[in-house]
Formats: structure tokens, C-alpha cells, sequence
């Protein structure tokens, strides 16, 4: 592996070791446990496909009229990855963002999918992000990563970019939540369902082929320069905090609903 990639992931280890080992996901013992974290989470699936449609207009040509940017293999990476991003096959066959096999999954489990609706048909009408999390009360969380994923997109640096979506948006799923969702689809299979899948879709996706050419796509970006690896540690240090406040934000849910 490329060294710069190795210090790179040394050098954000202990925050993907906090993910990890977060003790937000032994609080989702319930549908309405899990409810309040899909509320929370959908946000993190929208501004990644925010996040992966900035990196392909960076790196390839999305005018007209059409002219080559860059370099091939790096538009091959990323148009990859945006065909199953965007357009996958959800578990009834029929073609579908990852981020609307969300929103399915949402609905059948019984969550409110009407505020992250509602906050994109705020930005479709023009709201500004401040605007739209206010006109729909946004929880802290989710609004401080959003944020910083767009902090990340207008510095217009494809490798701190490619950095991010590799390195800072993976989502680490420790294989004791999966169990609590297995545990969950066998006493409630229809409503985790879709839940279920997407779990196993976005792991098989992400964990195998996607993994490789993102590594690859950052390395080429970054390439020797010394100063894009110390920027591109920095966005995904920030970004990997930014979800463990997330998670702190879904545990915060969960034990005041308790209480």
C-alpha cells in the first residue's frame, strides 16, 4: 500500500477506533430506538451523495460542450462509483439511489422521512443549508456534519475530496450492530427489511470494489505532494469527529427517550 495512505490512516486510527467502538449502536435495541438513529443518519446518506456528485464534477466534464478533464483512470474511478451510488438495484429489483433505498427503509421501519424531505425542497426552492435546517429544526448533529461536508466541497480541492469520501464518510459498521439488526429483522422481517438489505448492499458495495478505487483515486490526487496529504488528514480527521458527534447525537436520543 502507499505509504502516504498508511500515514494517512495511522494518523486518523484512534477516531475511526471511537466510531467503531461507539457505544451509541448497543443503545438501538428497538424499532423506536432505531428510528431516531435513521433520523439522524439519513442526513449523513444525503451529503455523501452530495459529496460523491462535487467530486464528479470535479473530475469530469458535466457541460456542454463536452471537452476531456483530467486524467481517464481517475474519471473511470469516479463514474464507477457514481453508476452504484446513484442508480443501484434495491431488494425488489427496481433501480434506485443508495440514498432513496434509505428513505424506503426509513419508511417501512415507521421514521419521519417528511424533515429531510422537507429540508431538500428547501434547497430546491433556494434556501441556503443555515436556512433549511432552521425551517425544519435540524438536530445539532446532523447539521455540524452536513456543514463540514460542504466546507469540504466549496474549497473545490478534489483531493481533500477524494480524501473525505475515502477516509472520512466510510461507515465503519461493527459487526455487533449488524447482529442487533439480524436480531430486530427476526422479530419484525417485514419492517427491517429494506433496512436489512441496505446494510448488506452498502457493505458489499462499499467494503469491496468501491474501497479499492477510492484508495486509488485519492492516491492519485494527492500524488507526491506533501502538502495535499497534510491538507487532505486535516478534512478527515474533522470528518470522522463530526460522526462520532453524531452518534453521540443519536445515544443523546435514545437515553433521554428512556428516561
Amino acid at each position: 500500500m502507499n505509504k502516504n495512505i498508511e500515514k494517512l490512516q495511522a494518523n486518523s486510527a484512534d477516531l475511526r477506533k471511537q466510531i467503531i467502538e461507539h457505544s451509541a449502536y448497543e443503545k438501538v435495541k428497538t424499532i423506536d430506538d432505531l428510528k431516531k438513529f435513521m433520523e439522524l443518519h439519513v442526513y449523513a446518506v444525503w451529503d455523501f451523495m452530495s459529496l460523491l456528485k462535487s467530486l464528479q464534477r470535479e473530475l469530469t466534464c458535466t457541460t456542454i460542450p463536452w471537452f476531456p478533464v483530467g486524467n481517464a483512470s481517475v474519471r473511470h474511478l469516479i463514474n464507477e462509483i457514481v453508476v452504484d451510488e446513484e442508480s443501484d438495484v434495491n431488494r425488489h429489483g427496481e433501480r434506485k439511489s443508495h440514498f432513496e433505498m434509505y428513505l424506503e427503509a426509513m419508511e417501512h421501519v415507521g421514521a419521519n422521512t417528511q424533515e429531510i424531505t422537507d429540508f431538500i425542497s428547501h434547497l430546491q426552492s433556494g434556501c441556503s443549508l443555515d436556512e433549511s435546517f432552521g425551517k425544519v429544526n435540524t438536530h445539532p448533529a446532523s447539521r455540524a456534519m452536513v456543514k463540514q461536508t460542504f466546507s469540504v466541497i466549496d474549497q473545490g480541492k478534489p483531493h481533500v475530496q477524494a480524501a473525505v469520501f475515502t477516509f472520512g464518510r466510510e461507515d465503519l459498521i461493527p459487526a455487533m450492530f449488524l447482529a442487533i439488526i439480524e436480531d430486530m429483522h427476526a422479530v419484525h422481517p417485514e419492517q427491517m427489511a429494506d433496512f436489512k438489505y441496505y446494510l448488506e448492499r452498502h457493505i458489499e458495495v462499499d467494503g469491496g470494489s468501491h474501497s479499492h478505487l477510492a484508495l486509488q483515486m485519492t492516491t492519485d490526487l494527492c500524488g507526491k505532494d506533501e502538502k495535499n496529504w497534510e491538507e487532505a488528514t486535516i478534512a478527515v480527521r474533522e470528518s470522522l469527529e463530526r460522526r462520532i458527534e453524531l452518534w453521540n447525537g443519536v445515544q443523546d436520543l435514545i437515553e433521554r427517550a428512556i428516561v
